[in-house]
């Protein structure tokens, strides 16, 4: 089982670096790495490491490239007619499912690792005056947890997406749309809420260590991301994925 996911995501891999177009591409990988790994510590400096909002940013970040690159996963096979092929070979359906979300986590949590150390050196090179600045072990490990939940999140929603998609195209609007509702959801979610509970939820952040609301942001996470990989594999239907 375990090689076999591995064959379905190392064939995804050599797929994702031989396109030369848009964010799964080698340019857009380019231009991504550029943006959060120069660009932005460049711009922000030392808040790019000690300010707590960074922690969101590495939560959020990787879910809206993720969901770029995943919409192509099966819609992609579905426009170059190689699902056939696919759906044809002797891989369960679980390893070819799996092999495509794993595929895609470990190229974008692999890019997200890459801006980190990236920015650190942009930042010490551009903002010398502040002395050598460093993430601490813990915030380390926690931007690289959140991240590596976030790209969970992406790729499963994103695979789960694109089974049904008809196009690429098509793929990546509802992953649009749903990339800016969760974007929007909590502060929906927030505003409808009766004024007391508003004021007990501001309450707990302000008095929350950056700990806990870490803790409670990947367990959030991770309870969607088994949620979703549920589903995709309960819908995940040889005979049901080639569309007319």
């Amino acid at each position: 089982m375990i090689r076999d996911i591995w064959t379905v995501a190392w064939r995804e891999w050599k797929e994702l670096f031989s396109r030369d177009g848009g964010l799964s591409g080698k340019l857009g990988l380019l231009i991504f790495a550029a943006f959060v790994g120069i660009f932005l510590p460049w711009q922000l400096g030392a808040a790019w490491i000690e300010a707590p909002w960074v922690t969101f940013f590495w939560a959020w970040m990787p879910l809206f490239l993720v969901t770029a690159v995943t919409a192509d996963a099966f819609a992609g096979e579905r426009e170059r007619h190689t699902l056939e092929t696919l759906l044809a070979s002797r891989l369960p359906d679980s390893a070819i499912l799996l092999g495509k979300v794993l595929a895609t986590v470990l190229y974008v949590w692999g890019l997200t690792l890459i801006c980190m150390p990236l920015g650190l050196v942009t930042i010490n090179l551009t903002h010398s005056e502040a002395g050598l600045l460093l993430y601490s072990p813990n915030s380390l490990v926690s931007l690289a947890g959140l991240s590596l939940l976030s790209t969970l999140l992406g790729s499963a929603s994103g695979v789960l997406v694109s089974l049904r998609a008809s196009s690429v195209r098509v793929a990546q609007q509802n992953l649009s749309m749903i990339s800016m509702a969760l974007a929007f959801l909590p502060v929906v979610v927030f505003r409808a809420l009766p004024l007391e509970w508003r004021a007990g939820v501001l309450l707990y952040f302000m008095e929350a260590s950056i700990s806990e609301v870490v803790i409670m942001l990947a367990t959030l996470l991770a309870a969607l991301d088994i949620t979703l990989l549920l589903i995709a594999m309960g819908r995940f239907r040889r005979d049901r994925l080639v569309l007319d």
